[in-house]
């Protein structure tokens, strides 16, 4: 019960960082893409259904991530975080069979907000220095990776409190050691579509839809044989048991 109200506590929390991220977001934001940030939005929308489940851990990844990226460097604070938000509840609506779970779902989309929120601040407050925009772009990714492993990796610890892999340290590196490449490889492709949208304009980010789609079978192919591998030597063992 102690640690069903911790968590039930650091989801209000999380709450309010969404609503304080997303109070920052409408008092931030004063030029509008509308038509860019609903073609950000239809795409990223449709690449949240396309996840991967992660070995080890209970959650998953979705591809979404570059036009998330996309929408906090090249769209209004407001219009990133809305993308953020809408996208996860599109990511995360379970299945006809499956059980809504509300507190689940405010969790994942108060954590996105609040990714969102702060990744745009970081750049919005970089584009003000002399920093490059390469740099730029590795730190707002940064904070992006910080603001959604960071809160997952507390729920996760705080749910399997008492278990010997709870340690918060241990299940944020089992998050980071998966998700962190994904996150380098966001980071270039919101580049290369940055650089494209601006000389042949945003429409051409219709063109990385066929290569997330290629990330996303790469990446259930990969881990799907990954966790065959895991699990030959435990049904080995379990055999050899049973004889």
């Amino acid at each position: 019960m102690k640690h069903t109200r911790l968590t039930q506590t650091f989801i209000a929390a999380m709450t309010a960082a969404a609503i304080a991220s997303t109070a920052y977001a409408s008092l931030a934001s004063h030029t509008l893409h509308l038509q860019y940030a609903v073609a950000v939005l239809a795409i990223a929308a449709v690449t949240s259904r396309m996840k991967v489940k992660l070995p080890g851990v209970d959650g998953n990844m979705s591809v979404n991530l570059p036009f998330l990226l996309v929408a906090v460097v090249s769209l209004s604070a407001a219009e990133a975080v809305l993308i953020a938000c809408i996208s996860t509840l599109v990511q995360c609506w379970p299945k006809r069979d499956a059980k809504f779970k509300p507190e689940q779902m405010l969790f994942n989309v108060s954590m996105m907000a609040f990714a969102a929120g702060m990744a745009h601040m970081t750049w919005h407050a970089g584009s003000h220095t002399r920093m490059s925009e390469p740099l730029m772009l590795a730190l707002t990714t940064a904070v992006f990776f910080f603001g959604q492993t960071a809160p997952v990796a507390t729920v996760i610890t705080l749910a399997k409190a008492g278990s010997t892999d709870s340690t918060w340290h241990r299940t944020w590196l089992t998050i980071s050691e998966m998700s962190f490449p994904y996150f380098v490889l966001s980071a270039g492709v919101t580049s290369m579509m940055s650089t494209v949208s601006h000389v042949f304009g945003w429409q051409t980010a219709v063109i990385l839809f066929p290569l997330m789609y290629v990330i996303h079978r790469s990446y259930r192919l990969y881990f799907g044989t990954t966790a065959q591998t895991e699990s030959a030597p435990a049904m080995s063992r379990a055999a050899r048991a049973g004889a």
